[in-house]
């Protein structure tokens, strides 16, 4: 932190996803799933076949997940730091 910029810790690298290391981080992981759970539920709901569901929730589920590892990435403590 030499630029002076209070950076946020709301998660730390685990592999090659990012595992929440305060109570905001496990906040949006739980929002992002429960979003996720929801779009599926409505979806299957009203699909024809197991391919249908999958294409259905395909636009809504991957973005989320996206949305959710760029906010990660953003707010990550440096993998050095412990």
């Amino acid at each position: 932190m030499s630029d002076g910029w209070y950076k946020p810790v709301w998660f730390k690298p685990w592999g090659w996803i990012y595992r929440p290391v305060s109570a905001i981080g496990a906040l949006l992981v739980l929002l992002c799933a429960v979003f996720c759970v929801q779009v599926f539920l409505r979806v299957d709901h009203y699909s024809h076949s197991v391919g249908d569901t999958l294409y259905s929730v395909f636009p809504y589920v991957v973005p989320g997940l996206m949305l959710l590892n760029w906010i990660a990435s953003k707010t990550s403590a440096d993998p050095d730091e412990k």
